[in-house]
């Protein structure tokens, strides 16, 4: 067997496995999955109970009100929903545009986490801002407020597992974003496909072949083709023969 067809068939193999491998990498399953679990988290934290306030006006009996993570964050909900529209945005980009909405998900991941984080550490005018969401009236009194800490190491849970998958994604590797603009994008496949075709012609050239449309595959002759490359094109001869020729 010549070092040519070693090499043509070495070219074969390598685009096939290239053209197996692009499907698997198409989805992130893992990044995926944490988005679901974080857009689970923030919708049950919202659900549960935060903060409790009890008070008193001296005029009526005294009254417990009990916030939920909607009231005492009201983005809670929206940031879930947020996170489950990322799954589809995910979806349905590649390469670089896919590592954006990545830097994005972190984004929503941080500004998650603040809430939750202020009311672990009591950070925060907690009986203040019980007093307004409660809408108590203002000759009420605050006597007691109980915070809940599991809604909230929920929230925060949530928020680590949006920032892990936003990172995974705005860590995606180089040459899988290659592969999913090469592969996904007709543009850049039929650039891709013109590239080979001009490569191949000049080492046929060089070799003395008459054509390159045979060592190429049928994938990369259609593409070129709509790229305005015609693939069955002979290449000239080298300058040196020309010159011979003319002599």
């Amino acid at each position: 067997m010549s070092a040519a067809e070693r090499n043509d068939q070495g070219t074969d193999a390598e685009a096939s496995v290239v053209d197996t491998a692009a499907p698997r990498r198409k989805h992130p399953i893992g990044a995926i999955m944490l988005l679901a679990i974080a857009a689970a988290a923030l919708w049950g934290s919202s659900r549960l109970t935060w903060v409790t306030v009890s008070s008193t006006d001296g005029l009526t009996e005294p009254r417990t009100d009990h916030l939920n993570g909607g009231v005492w964050f009201g983005a809670l909900t929206p940031l879930a929903l947020v996170l489950l529209a990322a799954i589809a945005a995910v979806l349905a980009t590649r390469g670089w545009l896919r590592r954006i909405f990545g830097v994005l998900i972190g984004l929503v991941a941080a500004v998650t986490a603040v809430p939750a984080f202020a009311l672990l550490t009591k950070s925060g005018a907690t009986a203040a801002r019980a007093a307004t969401l409660a809408e108590l009236p203002g000759r009420a009194t605050v006597t007691e407020v109980v915070t809940a800490p599991l809604p909230a190491v929920l929230a925060l849970l949530g928020a680590l597992a949006a920032f892990t998958a936003g990172v995974l994604l705005a860590r995606m590797p180089q040459e899988a974003a290659q592969l999913s603009g090469k592969y996904d994008n007709p543009v850049f496949r039929r650039a891709a496909a013109t590239e080979q075709v001009t490569q191949r012609r000049a080492e046929d050239a060089a070799a003395g072949a008459n054509s390159a449309s045979g060592q190429l595959s049928e994938r990369v002759l259609w593409d070129a083709l709509d790229a305005g490359t015609d693939p069955t094109e002979e290449a000239g001869p080298p300058r040196d023969d020309q010159g011979k020729h003319a002599e």
